[in-house]
């Protein structure tokens, strides 16, 4: 049994007779009155979304899931293919399944397929992902009188601030959970 404060990203929970995975959630305390967990999910075999709050003290039946290591190989359409690195097989899988994952996934990079009794429910990333920098403005040499951060445009589509030093063409670690810039590559 876990608790809805033990609630994160990609955990998987019963509630209501149905399997759900955390999207995303947040602790909120306000003023008075008591803490709330609030929890976007999505059912694990209807592919739905909803979004819910918990008490803090409510309890769930925590589901074990089994996790494998895949590479993106490339999409066609609304179509994504991943190979098991051990068999060479390779599986196509629809674009709800992936859209987590879209902002950090180039082709030849491993992401982690989650199944739940034999069936695929998600495809998330690596918590750190190499990207390539394509669009960004040259940063001054000195220039400290504003933020120390510039919008970026990486080659996935995603857009992050990053570091005044950082250039077009140039690599860097992004951290998946948060969506930030860690370092270079």
């Amino acid at each position: 049994m876990i608790s809805a404060t033990d609630l994160r990203k990609g955990t998987c929970f019963e509630w209501d007779g149905q399997i759900y995975s955390v999207m995303d959630f947040q602790h909120n305390k306000h003023g008075r009155g008591s803490a709330v967990v609030w929890v976007k999910m999505r059912n694990i075999q209807t592919g739905s979304s909803r979004e819910n709050t918990f008490n803090p003290t409510d309890k769930f039946e925590q589901v074990s899931f089994e996790e494998k290591e895949m590479t993106y190989l490339y999409n066609d359409g609304d179509i994504y293919y991943f190979m098991d690195p051990q068999t060479y097989e390779q599986f196509p899988y629809g674009k709800q399944l992936v859209q987590d994952a879209l902002p950090y996934m180039v082709e030849n990079t491993n992401v982690i397929v989650k199944f739940f009794k034999g069936e695929v429910f998600s495809v998330s990333p690596q918590l750190f992902v190499f990207l390539t920098v394509t669009k960004t403005e040259p940063g001054l040499q000195g220039d400290t009188t504003k933020a120390t951060f510039k919008p970026a445009t990486l080659e996935t589509g995603l857009e992050i601030q990053i570091p005044l030093f950082i250039n077009e063409g140039e690599r860097i670690k992004v951290d998946t959970r948060t969506g930030e810039y860690v370092e270079r590559a």
